[in-house]
């Protein structure tokens, strides 16, 4: 019956339910969007590490994120291929080179070295054509969302990068870096555009065979490379967020503009429904007269809080999910993990009916002798 009366006082006072709605929508939607960016940066972070499908990487000492790190010998990788524990052991070279668009301009681009034929670390997913076009030596891949910035090539397409001759040979999806574009290529071909000396790489792969205990496989690589840095793909993953996140600014960043949109979302809600209780105090003190206790006051007001916040979560939700599908395959970043959604929905209720409390307060101080004044 409470929740009814509830239900029916947020149908009749439609202006301060509208402007209650307004603050819980912000709330979503604005934090929500907030959010999506975020992760999706976090993802080009560490986009290599996360595709790189292997179990460990070998890196030079002190490293502070997969993109910073010194080059190792390749005498490393002669020590580990012969252990029970590693089914396979490649390596990565990563460089810096200048792009010559069709116009003659320049794009700096990272180019990433995989060894053939197995292209570890390698693309992992493609727009047009596949893996098997890094075969050929002078062959390099541009990513889609980077088509526009490199001067539109096309497949098959001849350029420079590095003033070293590569052709394009594949169109990637999704293969985006923090630091800048990414190019695919052999690891010969990566060597002569970054001039890398010989028998150095920037890391090396290990995939562990199956049944091998990890944390075993792994104190065995590091007694064997003590001068090296071994990480799991999740530690360096993480790792790379982490000083990106507290060394950009982005931390700081987006922390202020969500707490801001929480903060206007919490006003909003805060302000409309004391104005909007403000208004009743006459209803609830008849409620209080016809025998109506302050619980049952208590109840009305933090259910029509709960009305108003699941209606404004699922509009926020429609907003935000109909923003993300359009910026899908955009180049804004954009990406939500399951639980995300979880979260800000208990969140935004929580401050919602945090927001209620100051109008609970004046409902409760309703006296039912005013009635009869």
């Amino acid at each position: 019956m409470r929740s009814y009366v509830a239900f029916r006082m947020v149908l009749h006072d439609r202006s301060s339910t509208a402007g209650a709605l307004l603050g819980v929508v912000a709330i979503v939607f604005l934090v929500g969007q907030q959010l999506s960016i975020l992760f999706g940066l976090l993802n080009y972070m560490s986009v290599l590490v996360d595709h790189s499908g292997a179990d460990a990487w070998i890196t030079s000492a002190n490293v502070r994120n997969a993109d910073a790190g010194n080059l190792i010998s390749g005498r490393y990788l002669d020590r580990v291929i012969g252990l029970d524990d590693v089914l396979w052991a490649e390596p990565i070279l990563i460089g810096n080179g200048l792009f010559r668009t069709r116009d003659g301009s320049f794009e700096s681009v990272r180019v990433i070295g995989v060894k053939r034929p197995r292209m570890v670390g390698g693309p992992w997913e493609f727009a047009e054509a596949d893996e098997r076009s890094l075969l050929d030596l002078e062959s390099v891949t541009v990513d889609r969302l980077d088509l526009k910035k490199l001067g539109n090539p096309v497949l098959d397409d001849v350029t420079e990068i590095g003033d070293k001759r590569v052709r394009v040979r594949a169109i990637t999806e999704g293969a985006r870096g923090f630091q800048g574009t990414l190019v695919f290529a052999s690891i010969d071909k990566v060597k002569e555009i970054a001039r890398t000396p010989p028998g150095r790489y920037s890391a090396i792969l290990i995939h562990f065979k199956e049944h091998v205990n990890t944390e075993a496989g792994f104190a065995r690589l590091r007694t064997v490379l003590p001068e090296c840095a071994v990480f799991s793909a999740a530690e360096l993953s993480a790792l790379t967020r982490n000083y990106y996140f507290a060394n950009t600014g982005i931390g700081g960043s987006f922390g202020f503009s969500t707490v801001i949109a929480v903060l206007i979302g919490v006003v909003i809600i805060s302000l409309t429904m004391y104005t909007s209780v403000l208004g009743r105090v006459r209803d609830f003190a008849v409620m209080r007269a016809i025998g109506g206790r302050r619980i049952d006051i208590a109840v009305v007001v933090m259910s029509e809080a709960l009305i108003i916040a699941g209606i404004g979560v699922f509009v926020g939700f429609l907003m935000l999910s109909t923003l993300l599908n359009a910026t899908s395959s955009s180049a804004i970043p954009s990406f939500l993990p399951a639980q995300a959604p979880i979260i800000l929905a208990v969140g935004t209720i929580v401050m919602s009916l945090l927001g209620s409390l100051i109008a609970l307060r004046v409902a409760l101080q309703a006296e039912p002798a005013s009635v009869f004044h």
